[in-house]
């Protein structure tokens, strides 16, 4: 069986639930089993558990979080138990939802009340996909009109739109799908990056990187909008013209174990499998399997989310006066903008000197 867990996410007005609709019709015609976990605000608030009913927003929210987990925990079990050999599971919000209708004491509260930890809860979704608001491009679409819980006024949905964003900056696979074309093209590119993730199309992955001055860590470690992430990446004897990886990731002590095989087809275009290691597997790679004339490289990575782009800057213990960023495309010809406080010394995309492996090779031998 194939079980697939994604969310779909969004700020007012986004098309989350159109795109649900086009996500059942077109999973379904393709033999998937597509399981929808309800939104589980409305499920509480139309029960009449509210943050204006319970003693606190706290109160509520630890509610909130609790049944959350429960319900994809039993959709999760439920699936297990089909007959399908290809089953998609469409959390409508996931549990970083929560984050932006709470404080960082509140969440941090509701985090320990379900004994969890950030990066196993935000990790647990194979992708996440943020819908931006209609108020942010699209304002002459946005209305109240056509769901009578929505209340926010265009500031307000583009607040909430943000909040969201910083919620989920942080997780492996986070796509943010803006209205920068019209909404039918805007559910496609939701569709296709879902296919991607899915396996469904061959999964190439559009990447461009470039080499930055060293950034300012106090502005990143400020900025509501990144998020601080360690990972150690270890390179493992590989068939000739791929590249095979794991990589422990995580934040303050947790951590999420994957496998990665890279095949790069042109100059953007590569293929990416991945698939998540329980930490046993990942100990008996780096056991076994582990390239010898590689050092395992080690980076801090700040996950960036800036006008609707989605930046990986990865600082090395090595280098005081550089750094890569990364970002993921939809299609080549996407224009990259970065922010005024990154400064670009040249694009590296194409430049094998600045991929990892051969970071990797290179502080083996002693060269950085």
């Amino acid at each position: 069986m194939e079980l697939t867990k994604v969310v779909i996410t969004g700020g007012p007005c986004a098309g989350k639930t159109t795109a649900m609709n086009w996500i059942q019709n077109h999973f379904s015609r393709m033999g998937y089993k597509v399981l929808f976990i309800p939104e589980t605000a409305t499920e509480l608030i139309s029960g009449g558990v509210a943050p204006w009913t319970c003693g606190t927003n706290l109160d509520y929210q630890k509610c909130q979080v609790k049944l959350q987990l429960v319900k994809e925990e039993l959709f999760e079990q439920a699936a297990r138990t089909m007959k399908a050999d290809k089953i998609l599971i469409v959390c409508d919000r996931g549990f970083m939802d929560n984050k932006a209708y709470m404080t960082e004491e509140e969440f941090a509260a509701a985090v320990e009340s379900v004994n969890g930890n950030v990066v196993d809860l935000r990790d647990n979704y194979d992708a996440v996909f943020h819908l931006v608001t209609a108020a942010k491009g699209a304002e002459e679409f946005y209305t109240l009109e056509n769901n009578a819980a929505r209340y926010e006024t265009i500031e307000e949905a583009v607040a909430l739109d943000d909040r969201l964003i910083a919620a989920w900056t942080g997780h492996p696979h986070f796509r943010i799908i803006d209205n920068s074309v019209n909404f039918e093209k805007k559910l496609q590119t939701l569709l296709n990056e879902m296919l991607s993730v899915v396996g469904e199309e061959q999964p190439i992955e559009i990447e461009r990187k470039y080499l930055i001055e060293y950034p300012d860590i106090k502005w990143l470690e400020e900025n509501p909008f990144a998020r601080r992430i360690e990972i150690i990446q270890t390179y493992l004897n590989a068939k000739d013209g791929e590249e095979y990886r794991v990589r422990q990731r995580g934040e303050d002590g947790h951590y999420i174990f994957s496998e990665t095989v890279k095949k790069r087809i042109s100059g953007l275009k590569r293929i990416e499998l991945e698939r998540r290691l329980s930490e046993n597997e990942y100990r008996k790679q780096l056991e076994y399997n582990r390239d010898p004339s590689c050092e395992q490289i080690r980076k801090t990575r700040y996950c960036l989310a800036y006008d609707k782009q989605y930046f990986e800057i990865d600082v090395y213990p090595f280098w005081k006066d550089k750094a890569i960023v990364e970002i993921e495309l939809s299609s080549e010809e996407q224009e990259v903008r970065f922010p005024p406080e990154l400064h670009v010394i040249k694009e590296v995309t194409d430049d094998p000197e600045y991929k990892n492996a051969a970071l990797a090779k290179h502080v083996h031998q002693g060269d950085i």
